[in-house]
């Protein structure tokens, strides 16, 4: 699978499938290849515009507010990852035979003969944190290494580019794993699997199946993940090469094969002599940062493809300690009157919520905004017992009031009903009113931002720049 499959690109008929931040690098690398590329974009705006004229002054032939006809003579479609599968482009595209590769799949079949292999994370949060421990602990152990994929550098970037790399930590979209049917991992992770993206994929099935698809053709180990039985499912169904073994991960006790916690240190017992008695201690639950569940859960499978790709003990130690994770998630933003003030804007639907509540005892929990067809009663009865107050935010807050009035009916509710520049301001006083010293104050929204902010980041700096205003005014 390493050598390049498709060599000769000269005067090949490519259609690459919209304009996007992967489309246009997969457009400029395919017609610097020799092949005849027309960019299909479903949007005709000023934007689109602009970007069309770069390719266009390259050679490329662009055709705007037309995505659903096949280009005469297209040979191969090349997609952006976020073009559903029912696009009628892709239709005419199976009628007439002709193949459909994601910008992944491109990526996979340019690699040179001796490419770096690829470590892949997929779920369905805390991918990019994993990736990003993951290379933390690669480097440790002196490996160049990038994080690519969803995240950072360009997969065609790092495979294409000057810089030679011992191994790739890669992370996939569900998007992408649909798209890239002969990628094949050195080793890979399924990190967890919740309902997201169904409107996309059409169900939970296609959502889990896509999600499999990482596991394909592993060679050495398919992690997964012990409290979250769906993902070791989908290891039983993957065909994978003679020898790949099943690793799982747990902040439980290990069993053989497994990686896991015990007495606060993350140990491993997957890959050392004699794994039914012997375990190798990897490092403290204090060198993962920060030490909620949820994120040592995350250490653990960076740590079982770093294992898996051959590095020693002590680099997990020393790459969990080095890593620092991106802003708003499950960020400490300052304390207050005794009171911790955590942004976790990040956590955009249920799942990554669930999981951000269950980090702290006593919580004023601030949420909301667009729930993307989610509901909270299985969040809200979970999290009800570490609930001290709530303060709701956003379009679809009223789902998340009726789901606390169900299952929480004690906890004291604040609905705010504003969406000017001062909401969220308003939201931190209100938690500050609500909370009593040791509790903490948490943006976990389990909602998506896009109704009041631009994206998370700006909801969390938001947040996080009302935290600095009440703490000047209490000061």
């Amino acid at each position: 699978m390493g050598s390049r499959q498709v060599t000769n690109w000269q005067g090949k008929h490519v259609t690459v499938a919209g304009l996007g931040v992967s489309g246009i690098p997969a457009a400029k690398v395919l017609h610097g290849l020799g092949a005849l590329v027309t960019v299909v974009n479903d949007g005709d705006d000023e934007r689109s515009r602009a970007q069309a004229a770069e390719l266009e002054a390259l050679g490329v032939t662009v055709r705007l507010g037309d995505g659903a006809t096949l280009p005469e003579g297209t040979e191969l479609i090349v997609t952006a990852p976020g073009w559903k599968p029912d696009k009628p482009l892709f239709t005419a595209a199976a009628e007439a035979g002709v193949p459909l590769w994601g910008d992944v799949e491109l990526a996979w079949r340019l690699r040179g003969p001796d490419a770096a292999p690829w470590l892949a994370v997929t779920g369905t949060n805390g991918k990019t944190t994993t990736v990003q421990m993951l290379a933390s602990i690669l480097k440790a152990a002196g490996l160049r290494t990038a994080a690519v994929g969803n995240i950072g550098v360009s997969l065609l970037d790092a495979v294409l580019g000057d810089e030679e790399y011992d191994v790739l930590a890669v992370e996939l979209s569900s998007y992408q794993l649909h798209w890239a049917p002969s990628l094949r991992a050195h080793s890979a992770a399924v990190l967890n699997l919740a309902p997201d993206h169904l409107d996309w994929h059409g169900s939970m099935e296609a959502y889990a199946a896509d999600k499999g698809r990482i596991y394909e053709g592993n060679r050495v180990a398919c992690v997964y993940n012990v409290a979250d039985k769906a993902t070791e499912d989908l290891v039983r169904e993957a065909d994978v090469e003679e020898g790949c073994r099943a690793i799982g991960f747990t902040l439980a006790a290990p069993a053989p094969s497994q990686l896991g916690v015990v007495d606060g240190i993350l140990v491993d017992r997957a890959f050392v002599e004699n794994r039914q008695k012997n375990a190798q201690e990897l490092a403290d639950v204090s060198d993962v940062n920060p030490p909620a569940p949820h994120n040592v859960a995350n250490a653990l499978a960076a740590a079982a493809l770093a294992r898996a790709f051959g590095v020693p003990p002590q680099a997990v130690r020393e790459g969990l300690r080095a890593f620092r994770p991106d802003a708003h998630r499950i960020a400490h933003v300052a304390d207050v009157d005794g009171v911790a003030y955590i942004d976790d804007s990040k956590a955009t639907n249920t799942h990554a919520a669930e999981a951000s509540l269950a980090a702290y005892e006593s919580i004023v929990w601030v949420a909301g905004g667009l729930a993307k067809g989610a509901t909270f009663d299985e969040l809200v009865a979970k999290s009800a017992k570490r609930l001290r107050g709530a303060v709701l935010i956003g379009a679809d807050r009223a789902l998340i009031r009726e789901a606390l009035a169900r299952h929480a009916p004690e906890v004291p509710v604040v609905d705010l009903d504003r969406t000017d520049t001062g909401a969220m301001l308003a939201a931190v006083q209100e938690a500050a009113r609500l909370s009593e010293p040791g509790d903490t104050v948490l943006l976990a929204p389990a909602c998506a931002s896009m109704d009041m902010f631009t994206n998370y980041n700006k909801r969390g700096d938001a947040f996080a720049e009302a935290v600095r205003e009440l703490g000047a005014a209490s000061a």
